[in-house]
């Protein structure tokens, strides 16, 4: 007979129990009783709690929790939680921090803890005379607005400002209004959401134009946070001395300046270190990634997020500069026990203070990456680390991990197969 198709038509599955669901999808996708089982170890995220987190819950994604060393913010010393599957990436901010930590680590600062709502209108006849009528409703705007949120106005923040645009787009014209909104230590989507959404309605009274959008931007300019470190020539070292490292690191940067293509490796490897204490503090990754990469071709190219200089005394100093919408309340930020503990470790008792030390690792980061690329290339520390990973892979435990992985680096050359090769050998095979 033959197979019956599949149906993943499957009715009540999100009113099933994450054991039902398990068992649902386990006949469905043909899985066994042991990975049945390790779906159903949740690890230190209590199932209840993943369960009502998001929707159709099976089990938890467990990621490897490092903590980043050496780490000096505003003369502070700093330990930093990192989620990441990916190696040498919280040992990139480790040397990083070591090799600046002399000459006073990390300086950072942040913009402001600002948001933005859009609320989009189409439609509109005179739209320019529309744009004017929304404006000189500013006092009215900023009574709808504070009154969706008390708690945050009792903590400082609320309605700051209104802007408005006429946005010429391949479907006519569209007048956009701006709320600009303070909202403190929240990273701040549902505030500013929920007052987009109670005041449309009064801007198609004022535009008499259709309301359709109102949400967020995640290009949150109005939060910037910033950070700026000085290495020292003595410090940095490498072949050909700190001379040629240094300028090997400002070719690279000016590189990725004036390439997207090279930009977006570049910032990618920034991110690497940014979403990870995102993550780790149970923040909105894909948030913060859209916001610095939107930031990144902010002036019409895709450019990089860093800037490398040559200071008077012939030092390299290095910048970045990225939105930062983070909190410490709500969501997973608040409700997640292992966020919960990172946020006690890195110390943050702001939504500013994290957004600056998450600025200080990007940077870190990035100096790693390009130190690695201007020298020995990014392969030989990065698969160094790796090396590890590909060993288990192989099918190497206990105390075969090391010495496997130790013969791939010394032969210099990382691969399975070469693993399994060492890997028999070990065992006589």
């Amino acid at each position: 007979m033959p197979n019956t198709p599949r149906n993943s038509r499957i009715s009540g599955f999100h009113r099933m129990s994450p054991q039902e669901r398990r068992d649902t999808v386990a006949g469905f996708a043909g899985l066994d009783a042991a990975a049945v089982e390790r779906l159903a170890d949740t690890g230190n995220l209590d199932a209840g709690l993943a369960d009502r987190l998001i929707e159709n819950v099976v089990g938890t994604m467990n990621i490897p929790l490092g903590v980043a060393t050496n780490m000096k913010v505003d003369g502070e010393d700093v330990l930093i939680p990192m989620a990441t599957e990916e190696s040498s990436v919280v040992a990139a901010v480790c040397n990083a921090g070591r090799q600046c930590y002399e000459t006073g680590g990390f300086t950072t600062s942040l913009s402001g803890t600002l948001m933005i709502a859009q609320i989009q209108a189409v439609g509109v006849a005179d739209p320019h005379a529309a744009r004017l009528r929304i404006l000189d409703r500013r006092d009215a705007i900023k009574e709808v607005c504070d009154g969706c949120d008390p708690i945050l106005l009792g903590l400082g923040g609320g309605f700051r400002d209104v802007e408005v645009r006429v946005l010429e787009t391949a479907g006519g014209t569209m007048l956009i209004t701006h709320l600009i909104v303070d909202t403190r230590d929240a990273m701040g989507a549902n505030a500013v959401n929920t007052m987009a959404e109670k005041l449309a309605p009064r801007v198609e009274e004022w535009t008499g134009g259709r309301v359709y959008l109102r949400i967020l931007s995640n290009l949150a300019d109005r939060r910037l946070a910033r950070a700026h470190a000085v290495w020292h020539l003595d410090a940095i070292g490498g072949q050909g001395g700190g001379e040629a490292v240094r300028d090997g690191i400002v070719s690279a940067y000016q590189f990725a300046a004036a390439d997207p293509y090279r930009a977006a490796t570049h910032n990618k490897g920034i991110m690497n270190g940014v979403s990870a204490v995102v993550l780790a503090t149970g923040n909105d990754t894909r948030a913060v990634e859209a916001g610095a990469h939107a930031y990144a071709a902010r002036n019409g190219s895709y450019s990089s997020l860093t800037r490398y200089e040559v200071t008077k005394d012939g030092h390299l100093s290095g910048s970045i500069e990225l939105p930062m919408a983070v909190g410490l309340i709500g969501g997973a930020t608040k409700l997640h026990p292992t966020a919960q503990t990172c946020l006690r470790i890195v110390g943050a008792t702001s939504a500013e203070r994290l957004a600056r030390v998450i600025a200080a690792v990007g940077l870190a980061q990035n100096f790693s990456a390009l130190k690695a690329l201007a020298t020995t290339g990014i392969q030989k520390g990065h698969m160094a680390l790796h090396a590890q990973n590909i060993a288990m892979m192989a099918g190497a435990v206990g105390e075969e991990i090391e010495r496997v992985a130790r013969t791939l680096v010394e032969r210099g050359t990382v691969r399975i197969d070469v693993a399994q090769a060492v890997l028999s050998e070990l065992r006589g095979a």
